[in-house]
């Protein structure tokens, strides 16, 4: 049986029920944790990939193969909006893209808040918690900002991508974690500046394979994103060398139900020459 893209056999289940009947007392998150530690089942960065371990289980349950013990804590509590005064709408900014002194800042647990408030102030979708490895970043310009990115896990499965890398199934899911999904781009509104968008996709291609490699010890190959049709013409992103594939289905993230979602188009950047090579390296 597959779950979150690992078969798990009839005997790694019998262990967790036994597991689960020894040790009533044990939680969900500490049988994700045990599993993987059994296991071996690791992130590219070594450590215990039991977050998807967790949602694994979730599935496994549902579809009637074992039953969880409860859990021991609430869900967590939804996104608190926040609205401080470091995020009001500032005075229009009109310059050339040339004139600014762009840097890339990372985000860290002090700005984090910051940086959530703005997205979920002024982009269209809002704020959501990005999924898996990730990187968020100000972009700033004299210590103003200007700009908002985040990168995060890749689209589970969308065939404009795994067509144009040449994939089969089995070396998509080995080399899945090579892809960062460029899941936010804002440029502030009161900040109109002519191919500024462009410029900073450039700067951003530029560090994050040295930043993602820092935090989590490999470097990504290829980057991705998901521009929606209706809203967006992906002008950027075709500027700054960036490869548009084809459209997705609307089947959201996950790929589930034609339909489900607005139909996007799909963009590329690879982050080396042989990014195929890379990427197709077998699953055996």
């Amino acid at each position: 049986m597959r779950y979150c893209g690992r078969d798990f056999t009839n005997e790694e289940l019998t262990w967790i029920r036994q597991l689960i009947a020894d040790r009533p007392e044990v939680s969900r998150k500490d049988i994700s944790v045990l599993f993987c530690q059994k296991a071996n089942w690791l992130k590219p960065d070594g450590g215990l990939k039991d977050m998807s371990c967790r949602v694994a289980l979730l599935k496994i349950e549902k579809d009637g193969h074992l039953t969880l013990p409860p859990p021991k804590k609430k869900h967590t509590k939804p996104y608190k909006k926040m609205r401080s005064l470091w995020a009001m709408e500032q005075p229009e900014i009109k310059k050339k893209a040339g004139e600014f002194n762009l840097v890339l800042e990372v985000v860290d647990s002090r700005s984090s808040a910051l940086w959530n408030e703005f997205i979920d102030r002024y982009h269209y979708l809002g704020y959501k918690t990005l999924p898996g490895a990730q990187l968020r970043y100000f972009v700033k310009s004299e210590e103003q900002i200007l700009a908002l990115l985040g990168f995060g896990a890749a689209a589970w499965t969308t065939a404009p991508r795994d067509t144009y890398i040449g994939w089969d199934k089995p070396t998509r899911e080995k080399n899945l974690h090579l892809i960062v999904n460029n899941a936010r781009f804002l440029i502030l509104p009161w900040v109109h500046s002519k191919n500024l968008g462009s410029k900073i996709l450039s700067l951003a291609s530029k560090r994050i394979c040295l930043d993602w490699e820092q935090r989590y010890n490999y470097r990504p190959i290829l980057l991705e994103t998901f521009v929606e049709k209706q809203r967006f013409q992906g002008t950027c992103y075709k500027a700054a060398n960036w490869v548009g594939v084809g459209d997705t289905r609307g089947k959201g993230k996950l790929g589930t139900r034609d339909g489900e979602v607005p139909v996007k188009s799909v963009w590329l950047y690879p982050l080396c020459a042989d990014f195929r090579e890379q990427l197709s390296e077998s699953a055996q």
